[in-house]
């Protein structure tokens, strides 16, 4: 696994009135500080990638649908640099995927439905000067391919 890259298995909770899910606690091993809560969705084939962060660590959990997330070690002097990460996330495996700063990462919807990610990074957006690096999902250096593999 890419260095400082966490998973965490989320317990879904259920009963006779519906499901709870604990995302992150302040009381988690992995937790380090609140930046914002926000969402984003993809609808089904789609791929947001690549981007990474100079500032902030993301916390990703699939509340909807399915997402195949991949991540890249773009960090010269890393021990795992030029790794490759790949995980698929969502309703079939509740989990919260922890992002460190500087690893590119970036998603693709694999449901029949429109994906929903809740991501709680460690720091809030700045509108103004945006802490947000975007390389190309197709035309870069990286050495990931978001088809779908068959077989």
């Amino acid at each position: 696994m890419i260095e400082g890259v966490r998973l965490k298995n989320l317990r879904v909770i259920p009963d006779e009135r519906g499901r709870l899910m604990e995302i992150l606690r302040a009381d988690d091993e992995l937790f380090e500080k609140f930046g914002q809560v926000y969402m984003t969705t993809a609808y089904p084939g789609v791929v947001k990638a690549w981007h990474y962060h100079k500032k902030q660590d993301d916390n990703m959990a699939v509340v909807k649908g399915m997402m195949k997330i991949a991540l890249y070690d773009g960090r010269k002097g890393s021990p795992t640099y030029g790794e490759v990460n790949e995980f698929f996330l969502g309703e079939h495996k509740p989990s919260l995927l922890q992002i460190p700063k500087m690893v590119y990462h970036g998603f693709k919807c694999i449901s029949q439905e429109e994906a929903i990610v809740i991501n709680i990074p460690t720091e809030t957006y700045n509108y103004k000067n945006p802490d947000e690096y975007r390389v190309d999902p197709y035309k870069n250096d990286i050495s990931y391919d978001w088809k779908l593999k068959e077989g």
